[in-house]
């Protein structure tokens, strides 16, 4: 029986471990190009709507290595809606990107404030500045004939009429989706859109602007004014007011460019 040498054990040793540590740090600068460098985005939903409008994103998101928060808007103030926008951002371990959809937009202007927010997406939303208030901004142009906002009821909430809900709202969705959703949407107290923002995040932080071009429940035009006054970069995508759950891919895209762009300064 042949017998090695310690040399020639040695020299098997030496080729084994190049070999594990070849493929380890393989692996590790694999795993570090797949994670992004800023993983966190807090996604905040508008009126007329939950969190659960999300999952699309949340899965496309989950899949390329984010970790993804849903806020669940109490819609009962604009101060409410903010402190549970601050409480999901407290949570977050490092820079977070923040997302808001139609009203949200006028939430993360002043949670984005909080300091683990490097950047702003706005998916068809509001974004008023110091001092204005969300009617302001719905009122620049005359609203859709799909548009179903009703008048606030009794008790100061505001409901999307349930006849316009599928044209006005999610049009590009099965009726029976947006069904779903007119039949989850939350309690809107209308007092939220009547708050001025104090200080409005978009002045210091990057931000990012979505148009739905087939929106019905705000203006394209004045989304295209607000993203143009406040110098943000503008994506324009077709679809409904809720694009985001309509094309989830191309929403997506724009949340990954801003994690993309900001991790570069």
């Amino acid at each position: 029986m042949k017998t090695t040498t310690i040399k020639e054990q040695l020299n098997h040793y030496f080729m084994f471990a190049v070999l594990f540590f070849s493929f380890f740090f393989s692996a590790t600068i694999a795993t570090a190009q797949n994670t992004p460098a800023v993983k966190n985005v807090v996604l905040v939903h508008g009126a007329f709507a939950d969190g659960s409008g999300w999952r699309g994103l949340y899965d496309i998101l989950s899949k390329k290595g984010y970790h993804v928060t849903i806020v669940q808007n109490p819609l009962s103030s604009l101060e409410d809606d903010v402190r549970a926008t601050n409480l999901a951002l407290d949570k977050q371990d490092g820079p977070t990107i923040l997302v808001g959809h139609s009203w949200g937009g006028t939430v993360i202007t002043e949670a984005g404030n909080h300091p683990k927010v490097v950047a702003l997406v706005y998916v068809a939303a509001l974004q008023p500045d110091n001092g204005e208030n969300s009617v302001q901004w719905l009122q620049t142009a005359p609203p859709a004939p799909e548009n179903g906002v009703l008048a606030p009821d009794d008790k100061g909430v505001v409901y999307y009429d349930q006849a316009k809900f599928h044209a006005g709202f999610a049009g590009d969705l099965p009726k029976d989706q947006s069904d779903f959703m007119f039949a989850s949407q939350g309690a809107f107290y209308a007092k939220g859109f009547g708050t001025p923002i104090t200080q409005a995040a978009w002045r210091t932080k990057p931000a990012y602007g979505i148009v739905a071009t087939e929106d019905k429940s705000i203006s394209p035009d004045i989304e295209r004014a607000m993203y143009k006054r406040s110098k943000t970069k503008i994506t324009e995508i077709k679809g409904s007011h809720v694009v985001f759950i309509s094309q989830p891919k191309a929403v997506a895209e724009v949340i990954i460019t801003a994690s993309k762009e900001v991790a570069k300064k």
